[in-house]
């Protein structure tokens, strides 16, 4: 999602297998991670929605992690197969707060990007802890770079106007 928006493209859809493949990957974490980035807006967008590649990112996972759990998750990711992978940060001296995990399944890559994470807001959709939306959009152009998706653009203007982005279609819909 990072590459620049070309219109010529909307429409296409993310790999029904690979977001299969990470709900499997995720269920395991469900109550101990925060979702953040494409995912967070995954289950803040309408059930059964169309996985547009313009909506929200699919490429990996981005997930925020409580001090106290960091132990846990780290080992659950082991036992799923995950391995820790070099990122461009691991030289800075505090590199203790953003982890890269990879994993091959159904022969295609998933990507978690593990954060550590204090603070973080969070708003509960069935059963999953996502970023709260308003804390969220404070991300981008930070932690995430993604701010021209659609659900990005339409839960910044749906706030705007002082109404809940969770659950609306306009996550979803070209912007």
């Amino acid at each position: 999602m990072a590459d620049p928006h070309n219109k010529k493209r909307y429409g296409e859809t993310w790999d029904s297998l690979v977001i299969n493949n990470y709900l499997i990957e995720l269920e395991p974490l469900k109550g101990i991670i925060i979702l953040s980035g494409g995912w967070a807006w995954h289950f803040m967008s309408p059930p059964g929605h169309i996985e547009l590649k313009h909506a929200h990112d699919h490429k990996d996972v981005d997930i925020f992690v409580s001090p106290q759990n960091v132990t846990v998750v780290i080992e659950k990711l082991f036992e799923q197969g995950f391995k820790k992978v070099p990122t461009r940060f691991d030289r800075l001296k505090n590199n203790s707060d953003f982890r890269c995990y990879e994993k091959e399944m159904n022969g295609k890559k998933l990507i978690i990007d593990f954060f550590v994470g204090k603070d973080i807001q969070i708003r509960k959709i069935d059963g999953w802890q996502i970023v709260d939306p308003k804390q969220l959009l404070t991300f981008y152009k930070n932690i995430h770079s993604s701010d021209n998706c659609f659900a990005v653009k339409a839960a910044t203007d749906l706030i705007k106007k002082g109404i809940d982005p969770i659950g609306r279609k306009e996550l979803v819909h070209t912007y």
